[in-house]
């Protein structure tokens, strides 16, 4: 059974945590932990960087952010704009994220985890390239 398809465990609704949904429902691209304490805190919000991270693995745990690794290895969230499973086009200069479905991935890591035994499998794939506005930019 994969993380969406579990049971979702409701979680208090904080003040903090209304706090970082909040964020997270006004930003369309992945953001790093830091830089969602960092527009917390300068709207005067009080909500550890601890708390942050703690609310966004949360929030993942259940499927209701997707995470990426950028290139530098930091985690990025972003609410999920699809209940099914999905992976990312990402652009390197900009950020901007499609959001893809990839059934010949799906397929692929079936046929490979059969061939070796594998069950219950799980992935996650991430496809960075240039996005058309960035490449026409000099």
């Amino acid at each position: 059974m994969s993380a969406r398809e579990q049971p979702v465990k409701e979680q208090r609704r904080t003040r903090q945590r209304a706090a970082v949904d909040e964020v997270l429902d006004e930003t369309d691209d992945f953001i790093s932990a830091q830089e969602l304490h960092s527009i917390l805190r300068s709207r005067g919000a009080s909500v550890g960087l601890a708390t942050v991270y703690r609310t966004l693995q949360a929030l993942a745990d259940d499927g209701r952010v997707d995470v990426l690794r950028t290139g530098g290895g930091e985690a990025a969230y972003r609410k999920c704009a699809r209940d099914e499973h999905h992976h990312h086009l990402v652009c390197r200069s900009c950020g901007a994220t499609v959001e893809i479905a990839g059934p010949a991935v799906e397929r692929w890591t079936s046929s490979v985890a059969k061939e070796h035994g594998y069950v219950d499998v799980a992935h996650t794939l991430e496809i960075f390239g240039t996005c058309p506005k960035c490449a026409g930019q000099s």
